[in-house]
């Protein structure tokens, strides 16, 4: 069974773009971080409350595949879903694109430390919460971003959206 997902849009910024206007392979990071923690918020657990209860997921590990490049004012859609659960650790997998161009994926890997920064088990209640979001069969888009247009917003008078 297909993890539910969340789908992330994000503008990108002439901050994140090159002199030719093709965002920065480095911008990703910033983007995956987003989908990542919208997905922690769909299953209940915003990272902030994850790091107010002790409770840290930091990078151990990323790999990205670029396909494609995003230019300056492009809506990426970053959709994201849980890949793999471990007793201490989680896999997010991603996709990125721009209309109907797929600009890549990447996965990212994740342990669970407390504030010490000793590695530890996930917290029994986000492990039920992401295995749940994992087990649905449903589709879980979010973007509670003010600045960020909806999945598929409809700007062109043809009815076609972007």
């Amino acid at each position: 069974m297909t993890s539910p997902q969340t789908v992330t849009a994000i503008r990108v910024r002439y901050a994140e773009t090159d002199r030719m206007g093709v965002a920065h392979h480095a911008a990703w990071l910033p983007w995956l971080e987003l989908a990542r923690t919208d997905l922690l918020r769909a299953a209940g657990h915003p990272y902030r409350e994850l790091e107010d209860s002790g409770v840290a997921l930091p990078v151990v590990e990323v790999r990205c595949r670029y396909r494609a490049s995003a230019r300056y004012d492009d809506v990426v859609r970053v959709t994201c879903h849980i890949e793999r659960i471990g007793s201490r650790s989680v896999v997010f997998a991603y996709r990125l694109a721009c209309d109907d161009v797929r600009l890549g994926e990447a996965t990212t890997a994740h342990v669970c430390v407390g504030p010490d920064g000793t590695p530890r088990r996930l917290p029994p209640d986000l492990r039920d919460a992401l295995e749940a979001l994992r087990e649905r069969g449903d589709a879980t888009p979010n973007d509670t971003r003010a600045d960020a247009p909806g999945p598929a917003r409809d700007d062109a008078e043809d009815g076609t959206t972007r």
